[in-house]
């Protein structure tokens, strides 16, 4: 029973690019973890050595949701069935979700910035990030005109600017539309 006590915090990374897949991690910490913080705040090199030592030392459970699925059913049904998708993986515990809305999912609280206050919320901020990035980093060898190893498949000039010349490739969002390319 004592787990039922214990904290799962929630997040996402991805919510807002063009392109990529959205990511949300689900932590239970079993042990404290020295340094945590909202993965937006860290270094590259910090987050990568947090996830690490919050894979050690947690229960988790990460969800991957492609491109394509945001397209088909949207952003919210997205981040619905992934909140569904960790509550069913890590059973029996209070959880908390970054945000303000739980998007229709039950027995689940939420807090604005949880990512800045609470250890499980930012530990689940990292590995989301982390989990991401690396993916992004990937995608950038197999579509390497778009530069997607550095924007992350935020809307940057850049990218907007390749996407303009080269157009969309896979793993584009294309619900999303794009000021100055979607009429």
């Amino acid at each position: 029973m004592q787990d039922k006590q214990k904290i799962c915090g929630i997040d996402e990374a991805g919510r807002g690019p063009v392109a990529g897949p959205l990511v949300m991690a689900g932590v239970v910490l079993e042990q404290t973890i020295e340094n945590l913080a909202d993965s937006k705040k860290l270094s590259h090199k910090k987050r990568e050595y947090l996830f690490d030592k919050i894979i050690e030392a947690s229960k988790y459970h990460i969800v991957v949701i492609d491109s394509s699925q945001i397209d088909d059913i949207g952003i919210s049904a997205c981040l619905a069935n992934g909140l569904k998708n960790i509550v069913e993986n890590l059973t029996g515990f209070d959880y908390l979700f970054d945000g303000n809305c739980t998007f229709g999912v039950k027995n689940l609280r939420t807090m604005i910035k949880a990512d800045e206050t609470i250890d499980e919320v930012m530990a689940a901020s990292i590995l989301a990030k982390v989990t991401r990035d690396k993916l992004m980093q990937d995608y950038d060898r197999s579509y390497s005109n778009y530069g997607f190893g550095s924007h992350k498949g935020y809307g940057t000039k850049a990218h907007i600017h390749a996407i303009s010349q080269y157009g969309r490739c896979d793993i584009h969002r294309k619900s999303f539309k794009i000021k100055n390319i979607d009429y």
